[in-house]
């Protein structure tokens, strides 16, 4: 009777490290879910600075506004994505956890129950395995969207770098012989 026992507990105790597995998994995604709302109110933010009249001014505006409407798709995507991988790790959760109460109930009430069990858990694994291509597909576009406003950032800088191609930098042969000049010139008064 201990060996059964033993054997039944063991059974209920092995989806638990599936359990806390997919606890993880929902602790990582609903992070980066979160993260993704708050980057969209952030270029909500940044677009609606655009559009005014000294947004506007600012250098390569139109370029950023164009940016962040073309990203929005892929945003929506990447939350779409986050939610239904959210929602497959819960569905995974409840599947592990009624395959340990089966396996449980079903020697408490010495049913013959030994298929369901696996079946559960299988269901549970394939929840498990469509959760985190849905994370693998959030994260390519994940990568795509970054290397977008890096390009992005890229163009500014230059256009920044080409504001100061003009200015002689300190040390220049320029700035050195103009100082010989002004020397003379305090020298003379």
């Amino acid at each position: 009777m201990a060996a059964s026992t033993f054997s039944v507990l063991s059974a209920m105790i092995t989806p638990a490290v599936l359990i806390s597995a997919c606890g993880a998994l929902i602790l990582s995604t609903s992070s980066r879910l979160g993260r993704m709302t708050d980057r969209v109110r952030n270029l909500t933010g940044r677009f609606k600075e655009l559009v005014t009249p000294l947004g506007q001014q600012e250098p390569l505006a139109r370029d950023e506004k164009q940016l962040i409407i073309a990203q929005l798709p892929k945003l929506t995507r990447r939350v779409r994505l986050l939610q239904r991988s959210l929602s497959a790790f819960y569905a995974s959760v409840g599947l592990f956890v009624m395959t340990s109460v089966l396996t449980g109930g079903g020697a408490l009430l010495n049913l013959n129950v030994a298929l369901s069990p696996v079946l559960l858990a299988m269901l549970g694994a394939a929840f498990l395995l469509y959760a985190s291509l849905q994370l693998v597909n959030e994260a390519q576009l994940s990568y795509q969207t970054t290397r977008e406003e890096m390009r992005f950032l890229e163009r500014l800088g230059r256009h920044y770098a080409s504001l100061y191609e003009d200015a002689d930098p300190p040390g220049s042969s320029q700035a050195s012989t103009e100082q010989p000049g002004r020397l003379q010139q305090a020298d003379q008064s």
